[in-house]
């Protein structure tokens, strides 16, 4: 069953998601570079359930939540920024596209539906990424920025809005995470949630997750209407 419209809408004209959890499996490669940057600290490595617990905050955050409670914040910064040239070099080491992601954004663009990537991720990795993966299938990408509220704030989602001149209500934002809940509220918008990211599907619905997809192509078919 396609979900009802909040605004009476049958299909959306813009698709605005979030990147890490939702449209690529990122895990590996974000606990490889934090855990390079703890082992050159000195500090312990986190397993990847970790890692998937502390990302959707954005990198700074992720790194707060990894190092030790007494770490110095001198030191945080040292790791924050080792972290940040580890990931640079290997960010598309082991990072693939989710099962029908490439082709749900190919499906999507020939209904005439528009595409945009909003992450807490840092910009740099962003735009890297969806060069890498998604080269011509997105009308916009835009990460964490110096400046920039970062998500749940509705900033750079208001900025895809207004550089592509379309409503709110007639876009749909889709994450994985209880940031991106939060962030589609904050910005007046519909949300559709995937299953496949870094949370469990309970602690999304307490979260106020309204609808959750399991692939593809039930994502496709609740963004067309279909």
């Amino acid at each position: 069953m396609v979900m009802e419209r909040k605004y009476g809408i049958m299909s959306y004209k813009l698709a605005i998601f979030d990147m890490d959890g939702t449209i690529l499996d990122t895990l590996e490669d974000l606990e490889s570079s934090l855990n390079f940057a703890l082992t050159e600290a000195g500090f312990p490595v986190r397993k990847r359930e970790d890692v998937r617990r502390f990302l959707g905050n954005g990198m700074q955050r992720l790194i707060e939540l990894a190092v030790p409670s007494d770490c110095p914040e001198e030191k945080k910064t040292k790791i924050l920024e080792r972290f940040k040239e580890h990931y640079k070099i290997h960010c598309a080491d082991r990072t693939k596209p989710y099962d029908g992601i490439t082709e749900l954004l190919q499906d999507l663009r020939k209904s005439g539906c528009r595409t945009a990537v909003v992450s807490n991720k840092g910009d740099f990795a962003v735009q890297e990424l969806n060069q890498q993966y998604f080269a011509g299938l997105m009308d916009c990408a835009i990460g964490e920025k110096e400046g920039v509220r970062k998500k749940p704030a509705p900033d750079s989602v208001n900025e895809v809005l207004k550089k592509l001149q379309i409503d709110r209500q007639d876009a749909v934002y889709i994450g994985d995470s209880e940031v991106d809940i939060h962030t589609a509220k904050n910005a007046g918008m519909d949300c559709i949630i995937v299953s496949w990211g870094f949370r469990e599907r309970d602690f999304l619905t307490a979260q106020g997750a309204e609808l959750i997809v399991d692939s593809a192509e039930e994502l496709e078919r609740q963004i067309l209407g279909a």
